[in-house]
């Protein structure tokens, strides 16, 4: 029905949720609940009108009161008090207006959320059945976005409590809708936490098991999926006696015969754009600038500008350009990109791999820096993950990926997409014969033409013409290499002094150039010597020491350290390098090699043998870098102590005001630290305990499990020179590490042998926050392998001794741990007494995560001594914290604890959440032991939600991992396993 529009625009109604009215930002008083379910009669019949035989019934049922019909006026005169009262007295109503017997409410239908609803939703079930469906998502995640709760909470009477099922029926099947167009687009991951809880909601409704078995065997949890099945078909035959639906049943049997049709099409999956959480998408530009001088390879440009321009196959076009070092391999490569980027209108991504260099970039960090250009803020941790999410965010896209200075297939594989539209050029100094399908091309030096049109190019052509046999023979002298050219003129270009002559005169004296460095033997290294050779004795020596890390990247702070200069003097020197082509300055206050000039500075400092001044130039590096680490530490958690150093600082480090400054810092520079400690640890033995004290703070500071095996490396190499040096001090510092890393990792029996030997290598009367915290990590080792009278003693030093060094926040988590080995020996009442002392400590130590870590404590003594509500309460404000200070590990371990709470607290659908939650960041951060916890919190959920099959499946797997961890939560498990696997089905699931 056309309703007749009013001067009123700024007049809103909401029944998607309690009954409220608005004009303009101004909430109406809508008065008492009878006459707001008068206005609620008035809404929902959308302008027609109702009789007041029909108000009085749908607000009294049958049993009115004597005056209804007079009271029914009243309210019908105080809504048009409110909702017109600018209406003059005794004037006709415009919105509210009588008609015949009863009375009609005239409001535009944009006026009400109802009406916004339904077109919404019909829109959305239209855009589905033309296909169109990430806007059908978009439509029901915008149309379910307008409710506020229960509709028409609190509003009495018959026709109310009707009304209100029946819009909440249209809102379960508008979420069932929009999870449906979720699977559309392949969002199944996101859906399955919300579907679960909707099957636990509404049990009896099959199209959400469905969904559910769908998503779940989407997600390659294949048994829980068929769980899904067999608990929904015990559930139907017990309470009402029939089989499983048409549509359920042949989900069923899809699943059982692994039909593909099942998995998304890669035209299906989720684009960032439509997931509900995702920013605006800003297609990337991340193509370095084209040379304007280009010149030459017009037969190559043309073919490689038809196969990029071809992506349109069953398979993404992958191209690779393979040559020597400074045969023009990115130079060309970033040429053509730029002429084919209107073919791509996605975007173009661009990293530098740094194959030929000795530390090669991680393609899981490469993924991450991506996904941050793609839109996505919280990387998954491992590289399958982040490798999988690339592909499907790429899936639907046309973008072109150049992918420069490769080391080898492998290091490439993870960085192509997985289906047609994108394409793929890649350079590298070797051929990638192990990418099928790959287009290798062979890129060789410049035709000697080509090479006098590139010099022409950057020096001008009067000079070239003036003097053409020299111009030829310093291309001849540079092996014809672009790279070579190019840096010889532009040093003649910025001389304008010199002749063409004068340069040749240079090249032709092959002192001035290695005698490998021919052609086709790294000739590029000749052009590469005559730049070196050109530095003034500073600029010499800066060219040298800041290759002694082989980081990505460094800081401006960090090239001070290394020359020894303050920063503004250093950075005149760098500048200085980058004018001469010897260093990049690809942002401000930061620098970089190109791969080769970094081979050739660091084979330099190995000609020159100057140890003395090498090692003094790392160690100021590593002095400022310590200093500015325990800043961080110290900003991130204020008032926690570290180990004691075993050198003396010098440097004061760079301050920070906040610590998500200080956690920013460490996330630009943590390649810098790592490469910084790895050539310190290699170094003769002078450098080994400055190294070590960088490495143990760094160690406990960095979380990301990618960086985790590099770390390990890095230690093994530390303790096998400790050892060999005879240097306790610095082995008892790494094996705390190598105890730390390897708890952090679940290796538990591996860090109880580590932290034991580090014990052992310090006095038994030292009083340090070393020992301390040895001894706490190992008590906490003895309470996971169920020793807890082991553990306590360790606990009991460590206290002591934080509390003779001062140290409030150990303190409160030594007090939290021996509250959890005082539980598990029985010791009941001094469990409680200490957890609550811990906390206190904490609260007035001022430390965040301390007052996190010791609250999370306090709710697993309050759930293991019978307080359920309590331990909610406590780990609720424990897991607040934790997501404000962005620690998902122990978001995770918090998650689980509360699901165990709430179980005991008989609130099951909420810990079946809770689980949910924690598995999924757990798996993110590939944490076994927490993996176990939460899959075992939520099976039991799940067997209490009567869904048993999907919950066995659960137990199973925690079992599983509790017992390759050899932990004693695996016992309990199997309990659980074994009274479940006694329960049998009513009777067995009709055959495939």
């Amino acid at each position: 029905m056309e309703l007749r529009e009013t001067p009123h625009p700024a007049l809103r109604f909401q029944v998607l949720g309690p009954v409220q009215a608005w004009r303009g930002d101004q909430a109406l008083s809508l008065g008492s609940p009878q006459q707001q379910a008068v206005l609620t009669a008035l809404l929902l019949h959308h302008g027609r009108p109702v009789t007041t035989q029909d108000l009085v019934d749908g607000l009294w049922g049958d049993r009115p009161p004597p005056q209804a019909v007079a009271a029914l006026r009243t309210y019908i005169s105080r809504l048009r008090t409110v909702i017109e009262p600018d209406r003059e007295t005794r004037a006709p109503a415009a919105l509210l207006v009588s008609v015949s017997d009863g009375y009609a409410l005239r409001i535009p239908s944009s006026a009400l959320d109802l009406s916004a609803f339904d077109a919404g939703f019909a829109e959305a079930m239209g855009a589905r059945a033309a296909g169109r469906t990430h806007e059908a998502h978009r439509q029901l995640v915008s149309a379910l976005a307008l409710w506020r709760g229960r509709p028409l909470a609190g509003v009495p009477g018959p026709y109310a409590d009707a009304q209100r099922l029946r819009l909440a029926e249209r809102q379960v099947t508008a979420w069932e809708e929009r999870c449906a167009s979720a699977l559309d687009i392949g969002l199944h991951s996101e859906i399955v936490s919300e579907l679960s809880s909707l099957a636990a909601e509404h049990p009896l409704r099959e199209r959400i098991r469905e969904l559910l078995m769908l998503a779940l065997y989407r997600c390659g949890r294949q048994a829980e999926s068929l769980g899904v099945y067999s608990d929904t078909r015990k559930l139907l035959i017990e309470e009402l006696g029939v089989e499983p639906g048409t549509g359920l049943a042949l989900m069923h049997s899809r699943i059982l015969s692994a039909d593909p049709a099942l998995m998304p099409s890669p035209e299906s999956e989720a684009r960032p754009a439509d997931r509900d959480d995702a920013p605006a998408f800003t297609p990337p530009a991340q193509l370095p600038a084209d040379v304007s001088d280009f010149s030459g390879r017009s037969k190559l440009v043309s073919e490689l500008r038809e196969v990029l321009r071809s992506a349109a196959g069953q398979a993404v076009v992958v191209t690779s350009l393979a040559g020597i070092g400074g045969v023009g391999k990115t130079t060309l490569a970033v040429h053509v990109a730029h002429s084919v980027r209107s073919a791509f209108p996605d975007g173009q991504l661009y990293v530098d791999l740094r194959g030929a260099g000795a530390s090669p970039a991680d393609p899981a960090v490469v993924l991450g820096d991506f996904l941050y250009s793609l839109g996505v803020t919280e990387t998954p941790d491992s590289l399958d993950q982040r490798a999988a999410l690339y592909r499907s965010l790429l899936a639907n896209r046309r973008m072109l990926i150049l992918l420069d200075n490769a080391q080898d297939a492998q290091q490439l594989t993870p960085l192509i997409p997985g289906v047609s539209g994108c394409a793929v050029l890649a350079t590298s100094r070797s051929r990638l014969a192990g990418i099928p399908g790959a287009h290798l091309i062979d890129v060789e030096e410049l035709s000697p033409e080509e090479a006098l049109g590139l010099f022409s190019a950057i020096v001008g052509e009067q000079r070239v013409a003036a003097e053409p046999d020299a111009s030829l023979a310093v291309v001849k002298a540079c092996g014809f290499l672009p790279l070579a050219v190019r840096i010889a003129a532009a040093r003649l270009a910025s001389r304008p002094r010199w002749s063409v002559s004068d340069l040749a005169r240079r090249l032709a004296n092959q002192r001035q150039r290695l005698a490998e460095l021919q052609l086709g033997n790294l000739a590029v290294e000749t052009t590469i010597g005559l730049g070196y050779g050109q530095l003034r004795p500073e600029e010499a020596r800066a060219f040298r020491l800041l290759s002694l890390v082989d980081s990505p990247d460094l800081p401006l702070s960090a090239v001070a350290a290394l020359l020894g200069l303050d920063e503004g003097r250093a950075e005149a020197v760098a500048e200085a390098l980058v004018e001469a082509n010897m260093l990049e300055c690809y942002s401000p206050g930061r620098y970089r090699y190109h791969d080769l000039l970094r081979l050739y500075a660091q084979q330099q400092n190995e000609k020159l043998a100057d140890t003395e001044q090498q090692q003094a130039a790392v160690l100021r590096l590593l002095d400022l870098l310590l200093a500015t680490l325990l800043n961080a530490a110290q900003a991130i958690e204020p008032e926690d102590l570290l180990p004691e150093p075993l050198n003396k600082l010098v440097s004061d480090g760079i301050g920070f005001d906040t610590g998500p400054a200080a956690q920013l810092w460490l996330r630009a520079e943590t390649a810098l630290l790592l490469s910084t400690v790895e050539a310190a640890v290699r170094a003769p033995s002078g450098m080994l305990r400055p190294a070590v004290d960088l490495l143990i703070v760094l160690n406990s500071m960095v979380e990301d499990p990618t960086h985790g095996q590099r770390i390990r490396q890095i230690l093994e190499t530390a303790y096998v020179e400790a050892k060999a040096h005879g240097d306790t001090a610095a082995l008892a510092r790494v094996r705390f590490a190598q105890g730390f890393l390897q708890h952090l990792t679940s290796e538990f029996h591996n860090a109880e042998v580590s932290l034991r030997e580090s014990l052992s290598l310090q006095g038994e009367d030292d009083v340090t926050m070393l020992r301390s915290m040895v001894a706490n990590l190992l008590g906490i080792m003895l309470s996971i392998a169920n020793r807890p009278a082991e553990a306590l003693p360790f606990f009991g030093q460590a206290l002591a001794i934080s509390r003779v060094i001062g140290a409030p926040s150990g303190e409160a988590r030594l007090l939290g741990n021996i509250a959890r080995a005082q539980l598990d020996v029985g010791q009941t009442v001094e469990a409680v007494r200490s957890v609550h002392e811990a906390v206190a400590t904490a609260r007035t130590s001022g430390n965040a995560p301390c007052l996190a870590d010791t609250v999370y404590q306090l709710g697993v003594v309050l759930l293991s001594t019978g307080d359920p509500g309590g331990a909610a309460v406590h780990l609720r404000e424990a897991h607040q914290l934790y997501q404000s200070q962005q620690n998902r590990l122990r978001e995770a371990y918090t998650l689980t604890r509360l699901a165990s709470s709430l179980l005991a607290d008989r609130q099951v659908p909420a810990a079946a959440e809770a689980a949910e939650e924690s598995l999924a960041i757990a798996q993110e951060m590939d944490s076994a032991y927490c993996q176990g916890l939460a899959n075992a919190a939520l099976g039991e959920a799940l067997l209490q939600l009567a869904q048993p099959a999907r919950g066995l499946a659960c137990l199973q797997e925690a079992y599983a991992i509790f017992t390759r961890l050899g932990v004693p939560e695996a016992s309990p498990v199997l309990d659980l396993v074994s009274r479940q696997q006694q329960h049998t089905e009513p009777s067995s699931p009709p055959a495939p």
